[in-house]
């Protein structure tokens, strides 16, 4: 049958200037799994998610490139649609 995967991901701009990132997984509606971009590697939700785990960490690029994603261009791009909004803010 047919089955589910979601991606959730994006970047904070928080008050002090700092940023936060986040990328999780989920299939057929339940956490599969998501990196933990402290340690950057990836915490899976179970047994089955655990062999996605182990491909993704030994490929050794893809927790990379999601963490340059989420601290670069995402950032870059949210504080450009921010930008867009300020003069409507500041009315």
């Amino acid at each position: 049958g047919a089955h589910t995967v979601q991606r959730m991901y994006g970047c904070d701009l928080l008050e002090d200037n700092s940023t936060r990132g986040y990328y999780q997984v989920a299939y057929d509606g339940m956490d599969f799994i998501a990196l933990d971009m402290d340690t950057m590697t990836f915490t899976a939700a179970d047994t089955v998610a655990q062999i996605t785990k182990r491909k993704w960490e030994e490929d050794g690029t893809f927790a990379e490139q999601l963490k340059h994603y989420l601290n670069n261009t995402c950032i870059e791009w949210l504080k450009k649609y921010v930008s867009y909004g300020q003069p409507v803010l500041e009315r």
